[in-house]
């Protein structure tokens, strides 16, 4: 698709609510080399090449491409580093900081910090910081996509068609997201952007946050209980990150409250959802369908039992996967990497450590 132009990396959106320590975003302060020192980078997951470009033609910084390293590879080197720069392939231990040398920061080009141990990294002194709103627009469109392919039940109406059947009256019974009620659990930036779309579809966005934002009242979003979104909802969209209190959020006794009928969509973080529970409520009909894009285990095991499932879709982890939006993602953690190499100042700094 290189006739479609490049977005600027995206700075101003808010970040995602259940946050550990620096919750809404705030920067910090960390002792850096100073301007007579370089600052050793080392990139452990790919990059965009503009990011890599604008770490590279930084005096400040000297940087190292590293790729695929194993768990004891890492744990080896990070500490002869300054700085960890990763998105989500890379996991990052108790047992990988244990010795942190002079790592000060870790910097995750994506929002989700599940693949890092923050509270880990805390006790040792390390800074953790994420680029949030730079995938947000692509996260956003996999949802909508999600929601309109269930809604139509075009996965299995192309597939039939593509079979040579001719099936108009199998799929003749498919819905509009006109009119219906969407609830979205977490009202951060990735929320926001789906309730704009979903209201340019005409449908009534009611949503869930411990934390609700100003944008609620300017889109005309009503602020719920989690209990009455999951009663009310046509479809309900997921779009909070993994941490304890978000661990099997959708119970089975959550989805059980759900409108007969209605769906589910997830492209927030595996473990949100009790996926046990999610089967039983597609098999027994509570629920009319789901997609998700991510799972407890990834990649999902072949033998899963929503893989089974007709009204079931799945994707392969692909929410933040668009050249705009890694693009958007690896130049912001490079932009913020320059500004902690000249000034020590970290944005977007998502605890508060001390050595």
């Amino acid at each position: 698709m290189g006739g479609i132009e490049k977005r600027p990396a995206r700075h101003t959106l808010r970040p995602a609510d259940w946050r550990v320590a620096l919750a809404d975003g705030r920067s910090c302060r960390i002792d850096n080399p100073g301007s007579t020192t370089t600052m050793k980078v080392l990139v452990a997951d790919e990059l965009s090449p503009e990011g890599l470009e604008i770490l590279r033609s930084t005096p400040e910084l000297s940087v190292e491409v590293k790729l695929g390293l194993a768990p004891s590879a890492l744990k080896a080197i990070a500490g002869q580093y300054d700085v960890l720069a990763v998105r989500s392939a890379t996991r990052v231990t108790a047992e990988v900081l244990e010795n942190p040398g002079r790592l000060k920061l870790i910097g995750r080009a994506g929002v989700g910090v599940d693949n890092i141990d923050v509270e880990a990294a805390t006790r040792k002194g390390v800074v953790v910081m994420n680029t949030p709103g730079g995938n947000s627009v692509a996260v956003a469109e996999l949802t909508m996509g999600l929601m309109l392919t269930l809604l139509r039940q075009l996965v299995p109406a192309i597939s039939s068609t593509r079979s040579g059947r001719w099936e108009k009256k199998r799929f003749a019974g498919g819905h509009e997201l006109f009119r219906k009620t969407v609830g979205l659990v977490g009202f951060g930036s990735v929320g926001q952007i789906v309730a704009q779309r979903c209201i340019a579809f005409g449908t009534t966005v009611i949503a869930y946050d411990p934390h609700p934002a100003e944008a609620s009242r300017r889109l005309g979003v009503q602020i719920v209980q989690l209990e009455e979104l999951f009663r009310r909802a046509d479809i309900v969209s997921l779009h909070v990150p993994l941490m304890d209190n978000t661990r099997n959020l959708v119970s089975r006794s959550l989805l059980g409250r759900m409108r007969k009928g209605s769906y589910l969509v997830n492209c927030a973080r595996g473990g949100i959802v009790d996926e046990a529970a999610l089967a039983d409520a597609l098999r027994d009909g509570t629920l009319a369908g789901a997609a998700m894009d991510v799972f407890a285990t990834e990649p999902v095991p072949p033998d899963h039992p929503l893989l089974s499932l007709e009204s079931f879709l799945a994707t392969p982890h692909l929410g933040a996967s668009t050249e705009e939006g890694q693009l958007a993602c690896a130049s912001q953690l490079a932009e913020q990497l320059v500004e902690y190499a000249r000034t020590g100042h970290v944005r977007h700094a998502l605890n508060a450590p001390g050595r």
